[in-house]
């Protein structure tokens, strides 16, 4: 990570060089599987998967924010906003990140960029109507994390190789139904091999289903690593507890097609856009909220401050 007074995490760090390396082979594998069995068009799917993989990096932090419709804001547009951030960014002494607002009620917030200094923090606008000061605090601490330890550019580089099989796979479906592809493993005598969009069908939802699993495993971990660093900054892990609890119970008053249309950004968000706790553990974005407050109150003891915020604190077993 660069270098910040956010704690580094060496956890993270191994979790993050895993997944790229993990994702990184099987994206290749994809590419080169998808080059095998269209030798005519091996130079463009090659280059099409490399575009896609850079497009992503240089762009991230542009089309995370036209995806929540947010517009970066100026300190006179959004002085208090702007006076966390650059407090917090000069207690973790790393560069100020762009700034920018989404207008819409589900509270919430989300950090993207390539690099310290192509980044951007976004809020909503329902979580600064819900959030005091400090636990609007303890949120951007945890935004900030995101960005010092670079899980971000790590998590939108993995979706990469999603994005080339979800591809694949529609690309595969389309043959299937016009009845295209050549068979493989035919010789001259029949024609019973098997057809091509078949075998690329199931090799891209392997991939898919791989870089599905992976990803959220990672998203998981540094959620706990963000909240885990923010509230050492702030040392005050009692707000940022106490503003999971209330984004976590304003879901449930958001209307489900909001929910639904923000849930492609879910693995980027501080809380999940999603109401009610059904979810599973292998599939979810992120920690239960009982993990979450159960970590914090760990640092809490750890730091010597009783949680407060108006809420009990959690055991510390699990």
């Amino acid at each position: 990570m660069a270098r910040t007074r956010f704690i580094a995490d060496r956890g993270l760090t191994a979790r993050m060089t895993l997944v790229m390396f993990l994702l990184g082979a099987i994206f290749v594998g994809l590419i080169v599987g998808l080059m095998y069995l269209f030798p005519g068009y091996a130079v463009i799917i090659g280059l099409v998967g490399l575009g896609i993989a850079w497009f992503q990096w240089y762009n991230s932090d542009t089309m995370a924010l036209k995806a929540m419709r947010a517009r970066e804001v100026t300190p006179e547009e959004a002085p208090e906003l702007h006076g966390m951030i650059d407090r917090l960014c000069a207690l973790a002494d790393m560069p100020k990140p762009r700034v920018a607002i989404a207008y819409t009620d589900m509270p919430n917030a989300f950090a993207t960029g390539r690099s310290a200094n192509h980044s951007a923090v976004c809020v909503t606008t329902g979580i600064l109507d819900r959030l005091t000061a400090e636990e609007m605090e303890g949120v951007l601490a945890h935004e900030l994390s995101h960005v010092a330890h670079r899980d971000v550019l790590v998590m939108t580089l993995a979706a990469s190789a999603g994005i080339i099989a979800g591809m694949a796979t529609r690309g595969a479906q389309y043959g299937a139904i016009f009845g295209g592809g050549d068979r493989r493993g035919s010789n001259n005598n029949n024609n019973n091999g098997v057809p091509v969009w078949i075998v690329v069908l199931v090799l891209s939802l392997v991939v898919y289903a791989v870089s599905f699993f992976l990803t959220r495993m990672l998203s998981r971990y540094r959620e706990l690593c963000a909240d885990r660093s923010g509230a050492y900054l702030t040392q005050k892990p009692s707000a940022l507890a106490s503003a999971l609890t209330k984004i976590s119970g304003e879901m449930a008053s958001i209307p489900n097609k909001d929910l639904r249309a923000s849930q492609p950004m879910n693995a980027f968000f501080i809380a999940p856009a999603v109401s009610g706790i059904g979810l599973s553990t292998l599939t979810s974005t992120h920690p239960s909220l009982e993990h979450r407050l159960e970590q914090l109150a760990r640092v809490s003891a750890e730091l010597g401050k009783p949680m407060d915020g108006g809420f009990r604190a959690p055991g510390l077993g699990y």
